[in-house]
């Protein structure tokens, strides 16, 4: 049974920092794409940052310099860490797996058809 169990969301202050967690089971972690997606109220779902067996990256603009993917294979976990957050990163973080590897672009790296499992989410919250 796969399961993609997130956890590390809460409360901050702008300009804070949380760490994300996600712990995977049911398939072949160390071979898939963990990527990262947040969706904000009224807003669409947008990739966040993504991450590959060959652990090359890739990042939305608004996070680059300031969150940071990693993941490691031995515990089947991915992380997304969060610094200077700003209200605008409020949102639910979702993680996510797929096959393949970073393509280099944002179309093809954070389109949600080439990811297979999904999390349940955490929330992340940034006050002002």
């Amino acid at each position: 049974q796969v399961q993609l169990v997130e956890s590390g969301g809460g409360s901050v202050k702008s300009g804070g920092s949380l760490r994300l967690s996600c712990a995977a089971s049911g398939f072949r972690y160390s071979t898939y794409l963990m990527g990262w997606f947040r969706q904000a109220p009224g807003r669409e779902r947008e990739g966040v940052a993504a991450i590959d067996t060959w652990r090359l990256t890739n990042y939305a603009d608004s996070v680059k310099g300031r969150f940071t993917i990693s993941r490691g294979n031995a515990k089947n976990t991915s992380y997304l860490q969060m610094n200077s957050l700003k209200p605008d990163d409020t949102a639910i973080y979702y993680c996510a797996a797929g096959p393949g590897v970073i393509q280099g672009n944002y179309g093809d790296d954070f389109n949600p058809g080439r990811y297979d499992f999904w999390g349940q989410g955490t929330q992340v919250t940034v006050s002002s």
